[in-house]
């Protein structure tokens, strides 16, 4: 978590594979710990062909039998179920804005949020910006993307600065932020 924390959360991300990585990510997390979620990140790599979506978006029922019995990855029906739509649903995106970034990036107008909370209890679960992301993802198919789940992959990929303003982090990606972050 620690090495996590210190070297990716809250990096800006614009690579559409990088940030389908996450948002699906984020949905197996829902219930669960994030630490267990970065324990089978290898797991979800290998299992659902390094997490490409257009390969993703092919799979079937018979692969969803597959990789339940898969002890690497979060074995829930509904969440196999909803990688597979989100696949499908992450690359009519793409087509409709030339790239998932775009598309994401948009609802925070390009550049990263930089907030400046001062303790962690300070720190939404979710704001205006992620239930809107939410309810946009949900209308156009993505399942398991509450706004809760929006926001922690917001946070996740760098569309928002959360780190507290004494973390060494803040003031580093606040910097990353104005440069663009990570294509």
């Amino acid at each position: 978590m620690v090495r996590y924390h210190d070297r990716e959360w809250g990096v800006p991300v614009r690579r559409d594979r990088r940030l389908f990585e996450f948002l699906i990510l984020e949905g197996a997390q829902a219930g669960l710990s994030w630490a267990t979620i970065l324990h089978k990140r290898a797991g979800y790599r290998r299992a659902l062909a390094g997490l490409d979506p257009v390969k993703v978006a092919r799979l079937g029922a018979a692969d969803v039998r597959r990789l339940l019995r898969d002890p690497g990855i979060v074995r829930n029906r509904a969440k196999l179920e909803a990688t597979i739509a989100n696949a499908r649903a992450f690359l009519a995106v793409r087509r409709a804005h030339g790239t998932f970034a775009r598309y994401a990036w948009d609802f925070v107008g390009g550049r990263p949020v930089q907030n400046g909370w001062r303790t962690l209890r300070r720190v939404p679960t979710q704001t205006p910006t992620a239930r809107a992301l939410a309810a946009d993802l949900a209308r156009r198919g993505f399942r398991f993307v509450g706004p809760t789940i929006v926001y922690a992959f917001m946070q996740a990929v760098g569309m928002v600065n959360d780190h507290v303003r004494d973390c060494f982090r803040h003031a580093a990606l606040r910097r990353a932020g104005r440069r663009g972050g990570r294509r």
